[in-house]
């Protein structure tokens, strides 16, 4: 059971949307978005990974895996939220001197 748990751990916080937003450039953030074709024009670094997760919903529906899709972000949000607030002296710090990431679409 260890094991299984742990698998799911590690897929959650591979998605999870806090680590997304810290771990690439504001340019494959912005890709990534445009990619998705997002509505969103900027990405702010304060709770990014749940500002992420919501500009992945708030993007175009693509076909039938978007019911899962939708269902993995929300959940994905609520842990996003515990990991910004984690680092949530980091993002202030980044957002006062470096702004929000914008996304050229």
């Amino acid at each position: 059971m260890k094991p299984i748990i742990t698998l799911c751990l590690v897929l959650l916080t591979t998605g999870c949307g806090t680590v997304t937003t810290l771990s690439h450039s504001d340019e494959a953030l912005s890709r990534k978005l445009v990619k998705r074709d997002t509505y969103c024009d900027s990405l702010p670094r304060v709770y990014s990974g749940v500002s992420y997760d919501l500009c992945v919903l708030n993007s175009k529906p693509t076909g039938t895996e978007w019911d899962v899709l939708v269902g993995f972000y929300v959940i994905d949000g609520a842990f996003s939220f515990l990991s910004d607030t984690v680092v949530l002296p980091y993002t202030i710090y980044r957002q006062a001197t470096d702004g929000s990431v914008p996304i050229d679409g």
